[in-house]
């Protein structure tokens, strides 16, 4: 696992599983500032090398993500698919905000059950 530390700390955790899926978690409570986007986005690709691999990110319980971050997950990445995980109100607001105002770089979704997120990204594997 590798922790993403920024100046307030870790915020960030990506880990490879064993199938080939890059697992990113939110740290609970962290806000997401445009340094922690580009940061998070950075170790992606650093971590997928060459190749493209879908992506669950978990966010749940995030508090708040900046407008300037929300646009750079626009820019493509490593990443094949992308599986936004969520478990509050919260969550699915911050994610459907993003998915209504800016245009994924891959086949995005967003899930209440990591079964279902994992299921949706490994059919398309």
């Amino acid at each position: 696992m590798v922790d993403l530390n920024t100046a307030d700390g870790a915020k960030v955790e990506f880990r490879m599983s064993d199938d080939g899926v890059l697992l990113l978690r939110w740290l609970p409570g962290v806000q997401i500032e445009v340094e922690d986007a580009r940061a998070a986005m950075a170790q992606v690709n650093h971590m997928c090398q060459q190749e493209q691999h879908a992506m669950l990110v978990d966010m749940a319980a995030v508090a708040s993500v900046s407008r300037e971050a929300r646009a750079i997950w626009s820019i493509p990445c490593r990443a094949s698919r992308i599986a936004l995980l969520g478990k509050s109100p919260v969550d699915r607001v911050l994610a459907n905000f993003f998915l209504g105002v800016h245009v994924p770089p891959c086949p995005t979704r967003f899930f209440t059950a990591r079964n279902e997120a994992m299921d949706w990204l490994m059919a398309h594997v």
